[in-house]
């Protein structure tokens, strides 16, 4: 049988009742007998509330509550504090982050789940369920990283634009999504830009306005693995962003122009207008005389305003980032195979920004191109594919 625990009112009942006893001429140990209690007890009583009246029994209890609601705030605010400090090192931005400083904390701290998560503002629900992903995830992942790893200088929405094309149903967020979680990224690099001069003379006016309209060329240089320097000649529809052809050689001359465009007017037809720098290859009066003579106007922009030959200069700038840059040629011949494949490349599956992330001629090579693997040749678009159907990249 256990020991009544009596309260505080309770107690200064009891001790006001042997005041009473006393005061009529019973001995303290007969008035102790008769509130049931051991003389121990009541000198204990006595210590701790003697002197104390019911109403000031009561405030004492509230202030010993009060009291402890206030420790157990200040403890839960210095765990708060101790939990904050243990997960400042990095933003908690995203649910996953969440859940892994949670369990970080609750390692480190000895606290329950429940309080890291109030603390982190975590739903608890959120915390215990681990998100699946989609089935296709995996799969996803490895195709757009053997893109990436491909296509290097590719920012995430022309990779996205050939996942589409493959057969894929993602949008830019997924792709930008899986692309930071992979650590992808494309160097940035700034590029220096000059102003527009409409002085007399210049074709900046000039615009194309649909296929054929102008046609724009320049020169571009490179070496071979052994130091000796090769030319190319481009040629851009400026309407379709089109690269018409790349001619590669050793030396190349005005004649080579005009051999370049004969072959090209042969299969396409006469331009209005062929835009070029002041050359002397593209001045040379042999090219003006002939070009004049099949029809066509040749425009030239003015003196040191390559600006103004944008479509070309641009073209240029992909070529050498995409692919001179990053390649070594060792032959001549090698440099011909390789930068021809990267035309049609370029022409027939590069997603092209200023076209919407198309390519500029999807259907001139396609017979021809064997650009893409085997992995990506993906059935008919579904959204709902089984694992083991969908191909990945080798």
């Amino acid at each position: 049988m256990g020991t009544k625990r009596h309260k505080p009112e309770d107690v200064v009942a009891k001790l006001r009742q042997v005041d009473v006893l006393v005061s009529q001429g019973q001995s303290v140990g007969d008035a102790i007998r008769t509130i049931g209690v051991t003389e121990v007890t009541y000198y204990r009583w006595r210590k701790e509330y003697g002197g104390l009246k019911s109403d000031q029994v009561r405030r004492m209890k509230d202030l010993e509550t009060e009291n402890q609601r206030l420790r157990k705030a200040i403890a839960d605010l210095t765990l708060d504090k101790l939990i904050l400090q243990e997960a400042a090192p990095g933003k908690l931005t995203s649910p996953a982050r969440r859940r892994a400083c949670i369990e970080h904390v609750m390692d480190v701290l000895d606290v329950s789940e429940r309080r890291a998560c109030r603390a982190l503002g975590q739903h608890r629900s959120t915390q215990r369920k681990v998100p699946r992903g989609r089935d296709d995830e995996a799969a996803l992942t490895a195709d757009l990283v053997e893109l990436a790893r491909r296509y290097g200088r590719y920012g995430y929405r022309k990779i996205g634009a050939l996942l589409k094309a493959a057969g894929w149903l993602v949008n830019d967020k997924r792709v930008e999504r899986i692309w930071r979680r992979e650590g992808l990224k494309v160097p940035s690099r700034q590029q220096k830009k000059g102003r527009l001069w409409d002085g007399d003379g210049s074709c900046i006016r000039l615009k194309p306005e649909r296929r054929d309209h102008v046609w724009a060329y320049d020169f571009v240089e490179a070496r071979t693995h052994d130091g000796r320097k090769f030319r190319m000649l481009n040629v851009v529809d400026e309407f379709t962003r089109e690269c018409l052809a790349i001619r590669v050689a050793r030396k190349l001359k005005g004649a080579d122009v005009i051999d370049v465009l004969s072959e090209l007017f042969i299969l396409r037809g006469v331009p209005e207008h062929v835009r070029s720098d002041n050359g002397p290859e593209f001045i040379a009066k042999s090219v003006q005389s002939w070009i004049a003579a099949i029809g066509a106007k040749a425009t030239y922009i003015a003196p040191g305003s390559p600006w103004e030959n944008g479509f070309v200069e641009s073209f240029n700038a992909r070529l050498r980032d995409e692919l001179l840059n990053g390649e070594i040629f060792y032959t001549l011949k090698e440099a011909q195979i390789i930068i021809e494949s990267w035309r049609r490349h370029y022409n027939t599956i590069r997603p092209h920004g200023a076209l919407g992330y198309k390519p500029p001629a999807p259907e001139v090579f396609v017979p021809a191109m064997t650009a893409w693997p085997t992995a990506l040749a993906r059935p008919a678009p579904s959204a709902k594919l089984p694992v083991e159907q969908r191909p990945t990249l080798h």
